[in-house]
C-alpha cells in the first residue's frame, strides 16, 4: 500500500475530522452551511467548467497557500 500524500497541513486524522462532520450534518445543517457561504463577505460563488478546475485551483493555492 502507498502513503498518501496530504496538502501542507493537512493529516489523515483531519480528514477524518472533516469527513466525520459533513457525514454527521442534517440535510438542514447542509443547506444553512451553503448559505452561509453565498453571503460570506469577500466570497464569490460561481460555476467553473470542469476541464478548467484544476487551473482554478492552482491560482487560489498560489493566492493562498494553506
Amino acid at each position: 500500500m502507498s502513503k498518501q500524500n496530504f496538502p501542507p497541513g493537512w493529516d489523515d486524522r483531519r480528514v477524518r475530522e472533516v469527513l466525520a462532520h459533513y457525514e454527521s450534518q442534517s440535510e438542514d445543517e447542509q443547506f444553512a452551511e451553503i448559505e452561509a457561504a453565498i453571503d460570506a463577505e469577500g466570497i464569490t460563488m460561481m460555476a467553473v467548467p470542469t476541464e478548467l478546475a484544476p487551473e482554478v485551483r492552482a491560482l487560489i493555492a498560489k493566492k493562498h497557500p494553506a
